[in-house]
């Protein structure tokens, strides 16, 4: 059976068909070629057209079946990854009311942390595993308090993955590991939180109806199929944010088990079997894609939005037009800590880990008579490394103690520099894997249509390719206790 799995990123749409016997992609198909563009209407808001995403993941599926490599008609099932947190709105005809607020956006962090104290912290902690801060929840109650007419003409409201299943099978459906990103789920009572309901004013109808992550979400339509020479009536079985997906990809379901990306933004993310919360909600529990009746799986996820979108701003600003390679392999020839030379990568929005607050990225201790442009490629991702680092010490205050971290060898963790500097720093060995979050998509579409017989099946020819152990943890320990204590200076201002 061939599978098709789509990936929503922030930056493209990436699609693979996987052949579910040899569980590899035949062929993987990105759109566009470069970087989608993020409206920023006002410092710290951040949306995206739907229905750009929308025709983006059709070129890329076409863009995949131009390759010859596998015939259309053979794809037996569809599953969906997609950018977390992001707030998508149709009326009843299922036309979209507004661009998406995404994750980065910052708008609703007080909308958020009023009701926080309004629902009862103790009660938010115990019950949503999370305060309700600056995610899908409050981005919509922003909407009901800035644009009340618009609000009215809602009839539903879904994550981005939720829209493209929408768009492919005319369906609209949700899940609880879905429900638990936008802080939209009750964990004692395993349903729509009333609580949240109640404090902002919404009526449970809005929601489509809850299925598990892996469910038959709809079939794609005669419409749809014509359109992009599929077969009418192929089942959507899997829909997942993309750090769970990740995980997923990575084979991390299983309690003590830990994944990370660095992408245009970083995360660790480590799977619980018990209902675990930060007292200060810096890190965040969600249902993991396992999370049904007593399994009880959820994953806690460290967030930073500051990590690879700074590795891109200095190439685009202080380098353009060169590689990141010749930016790693110039960054090596500085000796570690940069000679002094630190860098706070926080400047992409307002950063859970750091309380919601909103500090902005910082390049210090800069002299002019020392410093070069390859001190600033190495600090950069030695601040990185160091965010990383000061996140997971979070996590291990909350009883996550990873032995190993494993990632796709893929963005940032394609960086001999980086990859040094997030061993020695975390103090944890990393794996890599050949991964990618649109063949995470397929396989959770195979497990979703029991393509597999189980799980563990799935995984079955998956093998890491590389494996980073720290050899230098003293001498970068000492540079990020400086780094530290700079970035604690800046958040006491």
């Amino acid at each position: 059976m061939l599978l098709l799995g789509i990936d929503v990123g922030t930056s493209s749409i990436k699609v693979s068909v996987v052949d579910a016997e040899t569980q590899k992609a035949v062929v993987s198909a990105q759109y566009p070629e470069t970087e989608s563009q993020i409206k920023s209407l006002k410092p710290g808001w951040a949306e995206q057209s739907p229905e750009m995403w929308w025709e983006h993941v059709q070129q890329a599926i076409l863009k995949a079946n131009a390759s010859g490599a596998y015939q259309p008609r053979d794809i037996g099932s569809i599953g969906i990854a997609y950018q977390m947190h992001g707030l998508v709105v149709v009326d009843r005809g299922q036309n979209v009311l507004r661009d998406s607020i995404i994750w980065c956006d910052s708008r609703a962090v007080e909308i958020g942390n009023n009701a926080f104290r309004k629902i009862g912290e103790e009660r938010s902690l115990s019950r949503l595993l999370n305060s309700p801060g600056n995610f899908t929840a409050s981005k919509l109650a922003w909407v009901k308090e800035n644009e009340p007419e618009l609000f009215s003409r809602i009839d539903k409201v879904m994550l981005p993955g939720d829209f493209i299943a929408m768009r492919l099978t005319g369906e609209a459906t949700i899940s609880a590991s879905a429900l638990s990103e936008g802080i939209l789920w009750d964990f004692q009572d395993d349903t729509i939180s009333k609580d949240v309901l109640e404090c902002y004013g919404f009526s449970s109808e809005l929601f489509p109806p809850v299925k598990p992550v892996f469910a038959e979400h709809g079939y794609v339509t005669e419409a749809i199929a014509a359109k992009l020479s599929l077969r009418a009536g192929i089942p959507v079985t899997y829909k997942s944010g993309d750090q769970p997906n990740n995980a997923l990809s990575l084979n991390v379901l299983q309690p003590g088990e830990v994944a990370a990306t660095a992408g245009t933004s970083g995360v660790i993310y480590g799977v619980s079997d018990k209902l675990t919360y930060d007292p200060q909600s810096r890190v965040n529990t969600f249902a993991h894609v396992n999370y049904a009746g007593e399994q009880k799986r959820v994953g806690v996820l460290l967030c930073i939005n500051g990590t690879g979108i700074l590795n891109r701003w200095v190439r685009n600003n202080m380098a353009p037009g060169v590689s990141y390679k010749t930016i790693d392999s110039q960054g090596k020839e500085v000796p570690v800590g940069a000679d002094g030379l630190r860098i706070l990568p926080f400047g992409n929005g307002a950063e859970r880990m750091l309380n919601n607050k909103l500090i902005g990225a910082h390049l210090l201790n800069v002299d002019f008579n020392l410093h070069t442009q390859a001190h600033i490629f190495r600090a950069e991702q030695e601040g990185i490394a160091f965010a990383f680092r000061y996140g997971l010490d979070i996590m291990r205050e909350n009883g996550m103690n990873p032995s190993v971290i494993r990632a796709g060898k893929a963005n940032l963790f394609q960086s001999p520099l980086f990859c040094e500097a997030f061993v020695n720093s975390t103090n944890v060995p990393v794996e890599l894997y050949d991964n990618d979050g649109s063949v995470g998509a397929a396989i959770g579409a195979g497990i979703g249509v029991k393509a597999f017989a189980s799980e563990s099946e799935a995984f079955t020819n998956q093998r890491a390719i590389q494996l980073i152990e720290p050899g230098m943890s003293g001498v970068y320990e000492e540079i990020y206790q400086d780094w530290k204590t700079l970035l604690l200076r800046k958040l006491a201002e």
